[in-house]
């Protein structure tokens, strides 16, 4: 395993993070595994070096923290352990149980240690954007979640880049805590992030931690043009459905088989490589169901690609609508 900064500032993460997503109860998803399920992939990429982990509150309705701070207390002290999370999606029936007021954030993250089984999180993250809440009102908010110790960093996750600048600006003036991190949506078939957040994130020294790497398994060469693929998730995953079966994407997909029947590697494997290789990213946050997903990954890790390889996997990329946030 490598580590890396994240963004500018001084604490190191695995350059694959762990995403826990797929851990928690199928009753949320079919595709999420029990905890049962979970736990040695856990400790599998635990004993690979990874040590940067990332879930949300909404996952599984809150299952996946307590799933994945159960493993993590028992397999990695609390110290080696950068633990993410995030706040925005509705978390119950009342009108204050989403968003990014004061009052949720100040619920939530509350919520999350308790579940988590920690004082603290390393990275509070917003989950989205909140249109209906003033960007003083969120800013502030996770300002004294810093200050009071529970969390030491705070990161965004999918956006415009105006809204991250405004963000920013709005925390800078007012002496307040500012993003480090960018979780978005970012792979070989969906690179729109690359016409103005991932630059501005550039300049700034945030963080770039994707989501979605592998464009929800599109990438690991199990779809095609007449079949959505035999997994669980594939076949109830509307969702990937929507982003990622436009011709042009598997145009892209075929440059990847083809370049890894050449390396003699797996498709997940260059996707992921291709992503590492990108100036300003720190981790592809990958979700994994089997423990053959989460070896390709870290293998992944130490696969260098040629600029002519590069330049063959980006070549037949065309222009998408913004997906995965509006």
């Amino acid at each position: 395993m490598e580590y890396i900064n994240l963004g500018s500032t001084g604490v190191q993460v695995s350059r694959i993070c762990l995403g826990a997503m797929t851990f928690g109860t199928p009753e949320w998803r079919p595709w999420v595994l029990t905890e049962e399920a979970s736990r040695p992939l856990i400790k599998r990429a635990v004993d690979q070096g990874i040590t940067f982990f990332d879930t949300a509150n909404m996952y599984s309705v809150g299952k996946s923290e307590e799933v994945l701070g159960r493993a993590l207390k028992e397999y990695l002290p609390r110290d080696r352990a950068v633990i993410a999370t995030k706040v925005f999606f509705r978390m119950g029936p009342g009108p204050n149980d989403q968003g990014l007021s004061r009052k949720h954030i100040m619920q939530a993250i509350d919520a999350s240690l308790r579940r988590l089984g920690t004082e603290y999180v390393d990275l509070y993250q917003i989950h989205r954007w909140d249109k209906r809440t003033p960007i003083e009102e969120t800013m502030e908010a996770l300002h004294d979640v810093v200050k009071a110790g529970k969390a030491r960093y705070i990161g965004a996750s999918s956006m415009f880049a105006y809204q991250l600048a405004t963000a920013q600006h709005t925390a800078e003036l007012n002496g307040w805590t500012k993003f480090v991190s960018m979780q978005n949506h970012y792979n070989l078939v969906y690179r729109e992030e690359e016409r103005e957040m991932i630059p501005y994130c550039r300049q700034e020294g945030i963080g770039i931690i994707p989501w979605s790497p592998l464009a929800r398994g599109f990438l690991s060469g199990s779809r095609s043009r007449n079949h959505a693929g035999e997994t669980p998730r594939a076949a109830s995953d509307e969702y990937a459905s929507e982003m990622y079966f436009q011709e042009a994407d598997f145009a892209v997909l075929d440059r990847v088989l083809e370049l890894a029947k050449t390396r003699n590697v797996s498709p997940s494997q260059i996707a992921l490589s291709w992503l590492l290789h990108k100036d300003g990213v720190t981790s592809p946050i990958v979700g994994v169901t089997k423990q053959a997903h989460l070896d390709e990954a870290v293998s992944a890790v130490g696969l260098r690609l040629s600029a002519t390889e590069l330049e063959a996997l980006e070549s037949a990329y065309v222009p998408h609508r913004t997906l995965g946030h509006s």
